[in-house]
């Protein structure tokens, strides 16, 4: 269990740049890859508060595979200038449709392709996707080689993992297996979260564990996943897990600021305040622009209702700003709300990670 947070340093965090392969991401905190969520949109708001890399939300390769060149899909492989470096994510059961898929997200223009061994939720384990797959460490590892032997390259290859299916013996020998095994097949970088498989997301992240693993591999890149809501969350594991990097989740929906606010304490300067209530209106007028703009007018208002409720994490009024989030269908309601309830530049809120942790709820 990780210790409590820890208060602000005024001393500057030496942290080392993270890179990974040819890939030079920089900054170690970066924007993890969320089913349903971190769409281009939200990775271009991510970037241009601070993170130096974001992931895209994990796709099917027999989706991938089968996808067609049609207007109402192609915002899954939708990237811009401005958000390079970017990762696409794959998740699927059979390897040979696994590299087919992945070398489809590398001639999109995604600059690493990570492979997800790492999803609980039981329709995919159903399917023996994602976390089926730490239970099986031989076609993991088939999977990791025939993406590996199809993406160029040039292209870094990285695998996104759990602790294990669960807390037994055997569990443990097939997490490493797969790990050391990935390594020696020539994955850049190994993504861990500190919770097994069964956990999904009740109990807390274990980062002793990810300690472990990184005194295991020695130099080889190790990011860490899994409790990270607050700015000191993420300079936390760093310290405390010497990881090279955190991949921050559910702690960036509604709060790109996270990026921001951890590069700023890793300046060795105070917390920032939250984002007022101004600037939360800007970011979430231009968040809806951006969907807008990718999805079309008719059904963005429907996919942003669940942007606009994490966003009212941070604001004073909570309920109120959810209740009018949740009833949106266009712009022009959209618009409404900011006008109702930020109209005067209060202060926000920072979120609470206690409450996250303590809830065990969200995504990936």
């Amino acid at each position: 269990m990780n210790t409590q947070q820890s208060p602000p340093s005024s001393n500057p965090v030496k942290l080392k740049p993270l890179k990974i392969g040819d890939v030079n991401i920089g900054f170690p905190v970066v924007q993890a890859a969320l089913s349903g969520y971190s769409d281009w949109p939200m990775r271009v708001i991510a970037r241009r508060l601070g993170a130096p890399y974001t992931i895209c939300e994990v796709m099917l390769d027999e989706f991938l595979v089968k996808l067609k060149e049609r207007k109402r899909t192609s915002h899954f492989l939708h990237i811009s200038d401005e958000e390079h470096p970017v990762g696409g994510q794959l998740m699927g059961a059979e390897p040979e449709q696994f590299a087919a898929g992945a070398v489809k997200l590398a001639a999109a223009g995604f600059d690493v392709i990570d492979i997800n061994f790492g999803c609980p939720v039981k329709k995919v384990l159903g399917r023996c996707r994602g976390g089926f797959h730490l239970g099986q460490p031989e076609t993991a590892l088939e999977v990791i080689q025939q993406t590996r032997d199809n993406v160029p390259a040039a292209i870094p290859v990285t695998v996104k993992m759990r602790r294990g299916v669960d807390d037994t013996q055997e569990s443990r020998d097939n997490f490493f297996k797969i790990l050391d095994g990935a390594y020696a097949i020539g994955v850049d970088a190994v993504t861990v979260h500190g919770r097994t498989v069964v956990q999904r997301y009740v109990g807390p992240s274990r980062w002793e564990f990810l300690k472990e693993v990184k005194q295991h591999i020695g130099d080889r890149i190790l990011l860490g996943s899994g409790d990270l809501f607050t700015a000191q969350d993420c300079l936390d594991m760093i310290a405390q897990t010497g990881v090279d990097g955190v991949t921050v989740a559910r702690g960036a929906i509604g709060n790109p600021w996270i990026f921001s606010q951890a590069r700023a304490l890793a300046d060795g300067q105070p917390l920032p305040d939250p984002p007022s209530l101004f600037e939360q209106k800007e970011i979430l007028l231009e968040h809806y622009s951006l969907a807008e703009g990718l999805y079309g007018a008719d059904r963005v208002g429907k996919l942003m209702r669940k942007f606009g409720i994490k966003y009212a994490v941070l604001h004073p009024d909570f309920n109120g700003v959810r209740s009018a989030f949740v009833k949106v269908k266009n712009m022009e309601q959209w618009k409404a709300a900011l006008d109702t309830f930020y109209a005067e530049d209060l202060p926000g809120c920072h979120p609470d990670g206690k409450m996250h942790k303590a809830s065990g709820s969200g995504n990936s």
